[in-house]
């Protein structure tokens, strides 16, 4: 019974005190940085409304160029919309070409 207690607390103490572990590493998934940008672009052109949902809709690559697709949900002061976001941009530097926003009732 008391071998039994001490592996017990052995394996609690390592759950407890395991680092907290994503499948993604540090930096969250590939994607993170693309949706920081679109919420930062989106808060720009939509200064009076906020954020309120978020969505990565996945990404494209066509030859050279690569698109990151977001659907992001605002709330402003009179109504509540929604705004596609897709961020193209060369997929081997990364340097951003476009980024081009649609807003949805949906």
């Amino acid at each position: 019974m008391k071998v039994r207690h001490i592996i017990l607390f052995i394996l609690l103490t390592f759950f407890a005190l395991m680092p907290n572990l994503s499948i993604y590493g540090e930096e969250g998934p590939p994607y993170a940085k693309w949706g920081r940008m679109a919420m930062a672009e989106t808060k720009e052109k939509y200064p009076e409304a906020d954020i309120v949902d978020y969505l990565h809709i996945g990404r494209e690559t066509k030859g050279e160029q690569s698109i990151e697709k977001f659907k992001l949900w605002l709330r402003g002061p009179e109504r509540e919309f929604g705004v596609f976001v897709d961020i193209v941009f060369e997929t081997e530097t990364e340097k951003v070409l476009s980024i081009t926003f649609r807003k949805t009732d949906q």
